[in-house]
């Protein structure tokens, strides 16, 4: 469990072994069960989330009652309702286990004491936030000029092991479609 953090970290910054375990001591391991939550909508998002075992999806349900997924964690991803942590305000989203899980969580005061210990770490998640906008435009381009179809195959290939883990409906709700549309698009994709 340690591992993955630490490999983590050091793909985006180097750090002594005494900053990484200065650092690796301010988390928090927990276990969450299958269908369990991490988040629910209304609570105030006490932690940012390492991913060290399962997967979880992070989603919104819109007032129409439907699941719009922004985005599955698995193993090595970080998780969070990064608004409701920077502005400690009620959270919109709903992290949920997919699977039996466990996730190593940080408090906010203790990521501010890592950035006035351990300076690195605020490089650290700068590095983390870049990606993660970037991340997201690319998903919002995708979104706006791909059809339906396009976005499907783009899962597929960029979430190869994901892809079989999930229902149909979960992926859809990724995809911002229905999963009957789904089921045509898979049926489409089948015949050719």
């Amino acid at each position: 469990m340690k591992e993955l953090l630490i490999q983590n970290i050091l793909n985006h910054i180097t750090l002594s072994k005494k900053e990484l375990d200065s650092f690796f001591s301010l988390f928090n391991q927990k276990e969450v069960h299958k269908k369990n939550f991490l988040l629910r909508e209304g609570e105030i998002c006490k932690f940012e989330g390492f991913v060290i075992k399962g997967l979880f999806r992070v989603y919104h349900i819109d007032s129409n009652g439907f699941e719009q997924v922004l985005y599955f964690a698995q193993e090595s991803w970080w998780i969070t309702d990064i608004d409701s942590f920077t502005n400690e305000k009620p959270s919109q989203l709903y992290i949920q286990a997919l699977e039996d899980s466990e996730v190593l969580l940080i408090s906010k005061k203790d990521k501010e004491f890592a950035y006035n210990n351990i300076p690195k770490i605020e490089k650290l998640f700068r590095v983390m936030t870049q990606k993660t906008h970037i991340a997201l435009q690319r998903r919002m381009i995708d979104n706006l000029s791909k059809t339906a179809d396009q976005r499907y195959m783009d899962f597929i290939e960029k979430y190869p092991n994901l892809f079989q883990q999930l229902t149909n409906v979960q992926i859809a709700a990724y995809l911002g479609i229905s999963h009957e549309f789904l089921s045509k698009i898979r049926r489409k994709i089948a015949s050719k």
